[in-house]
């Protein structure tokens, strides 16, 4: 390959990172380091299976897509070996690495961005700890049926009060 074919290549993966920065939700940066080949395998499977591209990438390259995007403050965390991982919503990528990095201590989570904001280990790790957006939604609706059904039971004991004094 000659030097203009790789600079060329080179140039395509740094458009194609800053496209899916900007593209993603989320974007969570690990070190895996220390990780088998069978357990980046079963990582990468429970990724795809949920949506979330998981990908190495070499860091002066994702450092120049983070430049062109805007968020420089990601490259502290493009330090050694990093893979990024890229999902659809702000939640999924960050829950499938903190619950796979419980089981393989090996696998950190180094920083990302969710939603614009860039984040430490420890922002993405209590992001990665809420319920699914399935579950946030039907807490809210519960909360807010409560006063409702409480209202139509107040109603209900009034109307069943009447009807016993009648």
């Amino acid at each position: 390959m000659g030097t203009v074919a790789v600079r060329e290549q080179k140039v395509q993966t740094v458009q194609e990172i800053a496209s899916k920065i900007r593209e993603a939700k989320s974007t969570v940066l690990t070190d895996y380091r220390g990780l088998t080949v069978a357990q980046v395998t079963e990582l990468r499977k429970l990724c795809r299976d949920a949506g979330v591209e998981f990908k190495v990438y070499k860091n002066k390259l994702a450092q120049r897509a983070t430049a062109e995007v805007g968020v420089t403050e990601l490259d502290e965390y493009l330090v050694g070996p990093t893979a990024i991982a890229f999902a659809e919503d702000e939640v999924t990528a960050a829950k499938i690495l903190n619950d796979f990095s419980k089981s393989n201590d090996k696998l950190e989570l180094k920083g990302g961005i969710v939603d614009g904001k860039v984040m430490g280990e420890a922002e993405l790790k209590e992001l990665a700890s809420l319920p699914p957006r399935e579950g946030l939604v039907s807490m809210l609706l519960s909360v807010l049926q409560a006063p409702v059904r409480n209202f139509a039971l107040a109603v209900k004991a009034v109307s069943d009060k009447q009807e016993e004094e009648a």
